[in-house]
């Protein structure tokens, strides 16, 4: 099994032609979620030797044989390993059109993650005083801003949580953040800048948090 790519090694293996998960048949969805969840991070490796049968043994053996490890060793997958998985995910869940039609990657992430491999929710929020919501990753929802030309995470996923009146109720161990949604007709954005590092403090439930007037610990928060 071979680790994450990082650094210099991530550059080596990933850039140039014929490099990460070849497209095929309105595959684009799986294959850049794929690819943000397994290329450079392992913290979603456990999805990949979760002992079985608390999960499904096929799906994991070509999730982590046929796209995980040669995406790392390599740099590049075909399309008949993601098709070969597209086939088994239609065989399990309740969708027929896996291995034809575009899906919403949280449609894929629900059934891979919680139905497949059995794994826990990644996120808890809240909302208004509400209870607890439980998800795998969170998409952002805002409405246009205007001065927001070419944006970065950071800034999507503070003005999409404050729009939403949303909090974090714990840290999460993995936070799977889905960019706004665009078609072919419309973008919202025509460039997102990647944030390498995420300040959430801001987004936490009850987090302890420094007042911008006198620099005490803040009783109160003004949106």
């Amino acid at each position: 099994n071979f680790p994450p790519l990082g650094n210099e090694r991530a550059v080596q293996v990933l850039q140039g032609r014929m490099k990460g998960i070849q497209g095929h048949c309105n595959s684009c969805y799986m294959d850049a979620a794929l690819f943000s969840l397994f290329s450079c991070t392992s913290v979603l490796d456990s999805m990949l030797f979760k002992p079985f049968p608390l999960c499904d043994r096929n799906v994991q053996n070509i999730l982590r044989d046929e796209i995980v490890n040669p995406l790392r060793k390599t740099g590049f997958v075909m399309a008949r390993s993601v098709m070969h998985l597209r086939e088994q995910l239609t065989e399990k869940g309740q969708y027929s059109s896996f291995t034809t039609a575009e899906k919403d990657p949280e449609e894929f992430l629900n059934l891979i993650m919680h139905q497949i491999l059995g794994i826990e929710p990644l996120l808890k929020l809240q909302s208004g005083g509400q209870e607890e919501q439980e998800s795998y990753c969170y998409q952002i929802f805002m409405d246009k801003q205007e001065d927001l030309v070419i944006p970065d995470v950071q800034q999507l996923v503070e003005h999409s949580f404050l729009s939403s009146d949303l909090k974090l109720v714990e840290i999460p161990s993995c936070f799977i953040i889905q960019m706004p949604r665009f078609g072919k007709e419309y973008k919202m954005f025509s460039k997102i800048i990647p944030s390498l590092e995420l300040d959430i403090t801001d987004l936490l439930l009850d987090s302890p948090r420094e007042c911008c007037v006198c620099g005490d610990v803040a009783t109160l928060e003004c949106s």
